[in-house]
């Protein structure tokens, strides 16, 4: 399974990151962070993906999988 983060950049935009990358794979200018979460969410609807959302000021805040058939944490209850 893929890891991404979503984070806020030096310029105050969010981005989308996969793990231990150098750059990011998308840029959200001028977005804000429900609308890249959304957007982030669309990237990796099909992949088998994790997305790990952090706070603007770089705290983890959740984890998400996509697809969400794909969640290892799947509980019957």
């Amino acid at each position: 399974m893929k890891n991404y983060h979503l984070t806020k950049n030096a310029h105050s935009d969010w981005q989308l990151k996969r793990e231990n990358a150098e750059r990011a794979s998308i840029n959200f200018e001028g977005l804000n962070k429900s609308e890249a979460v959304r957007q982030s969410a669309a990237y990796l609807s099909d992949s088998g993906s994790s997305l790990k959302i952090h706070k603007g000021n770089g705290q983890f805040q959740e984890e998400r999988t996509y697809p969400r058939s794909a969640d290892p944490t799947k509980s019957k209850g």
